[in-house]
């Protein structure tokens, strides 16, 4: 997934740390860390220069790659290997569809694997209001495309209920922050396999990134039931 040799040979000279880099783009996404950086950087999305020394050294260029791969991941929900068979279309000079855009016709979901359904079913299906499906996408608790898999009908509907116990999205904020950062955990998880881009590497790691976030989902399921217990509510 690395850039073309063509990309290599008119790259600008590279100036910044990996620290620079993670305070350029820390105001935007406040989970980048340098680790996440080395973390795409071993997935091959980033190939940033080195000095004799062996540090890592980035143009402004592999900024904006990086900015591009983190908006991808936070606005399209898109998987590293989608990311990276889009950049690598950039690299060759195409100018490839974005992956999750809008689009006239419904397709198969990229992350999920099932039929998507447009935003009017969206509402059907979920019970939900398109005041309550704005505030979604506001707090960005839904992404902003045409068409939407089964697990967004079921997040919404979930939103429905929650509404009618006063809890709005715009109160939900904190839980896209807490997202990103069990992303950082399980990315960390998945780059300890030392996988190959071969299949059966591919396979393992995506069983094991399931693995972790159904583990994640119990801890955080287990702290609410323990703080309702220990509130006496």
């Amino acid at each position: 997934m690395s850039g073309s040799s063509a990309a290599r040979r008119t790259r600008p000279a590279a100036s910044l740390s990996i620290g620079q880099v993670q305070l350029r783009l820390g105001a935007e996404f406040p989970d980048l860390t340098p680790s996440k950086l080395r973390f795409l950087e071993e997935q091959g999305l980033l190939n940033p220069d080195r000095t004799p020394a062996g540090y890592r050294k980035f143009t402004e260029r592999d900024v904006e790659r990086v900015r591009t791969i983190l908006q991808l991941q936070r606005h399209h929900y898109l998987p590293l290997r989608v990311i990276g068979e889009y950049l690598e279309a950039l690299d060759r000079g195409e100018q490839p569809k974005l992956p999750g855009a809008e689009s006239a016709a419904p397709s198969r979901s990229i992350l999920l694997g099932d039929e998507l359904v447009s935003r009017h079913q969206l509402l059907t299906q979920s019970g939900a209001s398109r005041e309550l499906l704005d505030q979604a996408l506001q707090a960005q608790l839904l992404p902003r495309q045409q068409h939407y898999t089964q697990a967004h009908v079921q997040l919404l509907a979930t939103l429905v209920l929650l509404e009618r116990r006063g809890i709005e999205p715009r109160h939900l904020r904190a839980f896209r922050n807490s997202v990103q950062h069990e992303l950082g955990l399980i990315e960390q998880v998945v780059s300890s396999l030392g996988r190959r881009n071969d299949a059966a590497s591919r396979k393992r790691a995506e069983t094991v990134a399931t693995e972790v976030a159904e583990q994640l989902a119990c801890v955080r399921r287990g702290l609410i039931q323990q703080g309702v217990a220990d509130s006496g509510l």
